[in-house]
């Protein structure tokens, strides 16, 4: 089955739209979008691995994570979840941040994560606005896109292991 995967950078808004189409219900891409022993097996592009340090899914609350090498250099990064609607959509600020959570430089992104369920396909839909262009730019040119749609392949894999243990 071929899956939907539109990814659309706006230099007038400073946005990326992502459209990804996922062959499993709402049930499972949802939690596979907000708890972290989910999002810890399959967000990272390979080879690099995803490590929650933090995770509480509510507004107001955060996921804090590393991106690890596999020279176990770790990069971070902070959400802060500011509106959910359960299995709906989302909302958050995201930002890099040192190794103790604590936002770092003025770059940040807010994004609305939003959920279709289908017959057989759950669409999601992502609009990532930047706080300014050189930002997106940045984004856009070292890997976003790339890196976003191997996380989604991993995310595929994932899900017809759940779905047969479901």
């Amino acid at each position: 089955m071929s899956l939907l995967f539109d990814f659309v950078a706006d230099k007038a808004t400073k946005t990326i739209y992502i459209t990804r189409e996922f062959a499993a219900d709402l049930d499972l891409v949802w939690d596979a979008f907000t708890k972290a022993e989910i999002l810890d097996q399959w967000y990272a592009p390979k080879p690099w691995r995803l490590r929650t340090k933090e995770m509480d899914f509510q507004e107001g609350g955060r996921w804090f994570y590393a991106m690890v090498s596999p020279e176990n250099t770790e990069r971070y990064s902070l959400v802060e979840f500011l509106n959910i609607q359960p299995k709906n959509t989302f909302s958050t600020k995201n930002t890099f941040s040192d190794e103790n959570g604590n936002s770092i430089g003025s770059a940040f992104s807010l994004v609305k994560n939003t959920f279709k369920a289908g017959t057989e396909i759950t669409t999601l839909y992502v609009e990532k606005v930047f706080d300014d262009l050189a930002t997106l730019e940045m984004m856009a040119t070292n890997g976003f896109k790339e890196g976003t749609a191997m996380g989604f392949s991993n995310l595929d894999e994932l899900l017809l292991t759940l779905v047969t243990n479901k």
